[in-house]
């Protein structure tokens, strides 16, 4: 490899010296804060609307979680599904998981409960941490087809006394007999067991994420991966000390995980939450808190942008804001800074690299391709090595399509307890990310196609044949096809194209409820067509390609 015209690093020139500086992380986020709580122990490390919990606090809360979770018989390596939002209990959760020793298994909560069922077994799982809603309305019976033995359940209207109705609208349950409460747990007090503490090469994560195939794989991030990347990130970005960061991302995404509380927690920062997106909610926050880094999608930054009482006072604080999980547009970056004098810095990653591999630094801007438009999503950084290969993985010269792929220290050993996958995707511990793109001779990477079939919806990873199944579980459908299409809001739509069972009848906003009623909110379809038939290859094979560009079949009316 070392003959690669790519193993120079052309980027390491455009990188200024803190950007470049070698990294010694500490050895887990464990031991991060408990540097933080006892260098500055009464530091805000949480604010949720009106709460505010310091280091000390948030180190003694998750102690006792920890002690919790072992004298119920959680070992060290057991896996703990978390299932939250952006509150509190998440962070706490996640924390007294780790200080136990175990691995965290992060679960989006808009999760039905055939996903969540095939997470918890797959994993493991002996221990769940949900909203105590969650637990009453579908987790209770899917747990009791997993392997989870021990349940603890929060109330996000814990801590904090403002109850604000457009995100808080719910009221709180009377205590469940067969689960424990979380902060209940936490201010019994308690000490952690010796001998847990987590290494770098324990599996800090296992994130689940459908790859560049259709079953729902978990990543296997380890604790080194996660400190490599905050790091770096501490010590790439211009910050304040105690920097205030806004937890735009969901904090069960691998972005909002490593770029927000793990990042915030190295740098001994204050992590605002306001539990889920909402743009009058974060515009406030933005006003109150004065934060000076938070990431989120595309789609996140239109709506903040297209709120009525948006203003450049709301985003003159920040020192840095970072988009990534999905294509950011060049006429979003340059509409956002003409209106509120902010510039958005593009970033691209997977769950499998922990995160970003390669981002806009600061300091500089994203060049446009000038051929076909399309925004840089950044350098790496000093210590990977990105390259665009063919399908031999011979590399192509600079501005040549071909697959990106990935080396470096944040790029994970493989998936959990799938050696075939973790083969096929890791050959000689290099990520192939399925991605299609080029870099420029300056070392600029663009991120143009997708490898694979996989939609990219609003930054949610969207596996058509699992759309499909669904689709053909319904009586009148006879073929299913699921494809993304463009889409100005959220990158990508799915779209779903059927051919009817004879006789039978059917109409699209019947389907598309359907899937709804299956499948989180992203992965359903928003678009529904009815075919005749839909086009296949000579063997019988649905041919989604034709479909994505306009598909050869008769609509039907």
């Amino acid at each position: 490899m070392s003959d690669s015209p790519y193993a120079a690093k052309p980027w390491l020139a455009l990188l200024n010296e803190a950007q470049r500086v070698p990294v010694a992380p500490a050895d887990s986020l464990v031991h991060a804060l408990r540097a933080a709580a006892a260098k500055a122990p009464e530091r805000t490390f949480l604010a949720y609307f009106d709460a505010r919990l310091s280091y000390r606090e948030v180190d003694e809360l998750s102690d006792s979680i920890a002690a919790r979770l072992a004298a119920r018989g959680l070992e060290r390596g057991d896996r703990v599904a978390v299932l939250l939002q952006n509150s509190p209990h998440f962070v706490l959760a996640v924390l007294g998981a780790w200080k136990a020793g175990a691995t965290v298994v992060p679960v989006n909560p808009m999760y039905k409960s055939a996903e969540v069922g095939h997470v918890l077994r797959d994993s493991e799982a002996a221990a769940l941490i949900c909203s105590d809603r969650a637990w009453e309305a579908y987790l209770r019976q899917t747990a009791a087809d997993s392997p989870v033995r021990i349940v603890l359940t929060g109330c996000e209207l814990d801590f904090q006394t403002r109850d604000d109705p457009r995100v808080l609208a719910f009221e709180r349950l009377p205590a469940a007999p067969d689960a424990e409460d979380l902060v209940a747990v936490a201010r019994q007090g308690g000490r952690v067991p010796e001998g847990r503490d987590p290494g770098p090469g324990d599996i800090a994560l296992i994130s689940y994420t459908s790859g560049t195939s259709g079953t729902p794989k978990g990543a296997t991030n380890t604790h080194g991966n996660i400190m490599y990347t905050v790091e770096r990130q501490r010590t790439g970005l211009p910050l304040p000390e105690g920097p205030v960061y806004f937890a735009l991302a969901p904090l069960f995404h691998i972005t909002g995980m490593v770029c927000q509380f793990g990042a915030c927690l190295n740098s001994a920062g204050t992590l605002v939450l306001a539990y889920r997106f909402e743009p009058g909610v974060v515009l406030e926050a933005f006003a109150e808190h004065r934060p000076v880094f938070t990431v989120g999608p595309a789609t996140a930054f239109m709506a903040l942008g297209a709120h009525p009482g948006a203003g450049p006072e709301h985003f003159s604080s920040f020192v840095h804001l970072a988009s990534g999980g999905a294509p950011l547009p060049p006429a979003l970056v340059e509409g956002f800074r003409a209106r509120f004098g902010a510039y958005i810095r593009n970033g691209y990653g997977l769950t499998e690299c922990t995160a970003p591999c390669a981002s806009v630094p600061s300091g500089l801007e994203a060049p446009v391709d000038p051929v076909s438009g399309t925004l840089a999503v950044g350098l790496p950084g000093p210590d990977t090595l990105v390259r665009i290969v063919d399908e031999s993985g011979a590399d192509v010269p600079f501005g040549e399509q071909g697959e990106i792929v990935v080396r470096g220290p944040q790029v994970i050993p493989g998936y959990w307890r799938r050696p075939d996958a973790t083969a096929e995707t890791f050959p000689g511990g290099e990520l192939r990310t399925g991605d299609i793109g080029f870099m420029d001779p300056q070392g600029w990477l663009y991120v143009v196609d997708r490898k694979k079939d996989m939609i990219n919806a609003s930054g949610f990873k969207v596996w058509p044949r699992e759309v499909e199944d669904v689709l053909y579980a319904h009586p009148a459908v006879r073929e299913a096809a699921v494809v993304g299409i463009p889409d100005g809001y959220r990158g990508e739509t799915v779209k779903a194209y059927i051919s009817l069972r004879p006789g039978a009848a059917a109409d699209p906003d019947e389907l598309a409820v359907y899937c709804k009623e299956r499948l989180a909110a992203y992965k359903y379809p928003r678009q529904v067509e009815i075919l005749p038939e839909l086009p296949k290859t000579s063997s019988g094979k649905i041919l989604r390609r034709e479909l994505r560009s306009g598909g050869d079949g008769k609509r039907q009316n």
